[in-house]
């Protein structure tokens, strides 16, 4: 098996294509970090969604 640079050293990384590990990190293009949370702006409220 060949050693991925992106591991975070573990050992135990498994990065797909899109760079995202099975334990939740994230390839930024330099390091694996946490995902930043998206503000999803289109999710409509409880209230909105009474009529």
């Amino acid at each position: 098996m060949t050693e991925d640079p992106r591991c975070c050293g573990t050992g135990t990384c498994i990065i797909n294509p899109e760079g995202v590990c099975w334990c939740g990190q994230v390839w930024d293009g330099e390091k694996m970090c946490m995902p930043t949370a998206q503000n999803n702006n289109d999710t409509q409220t409880d209230e909105e969604s009474v009529e």
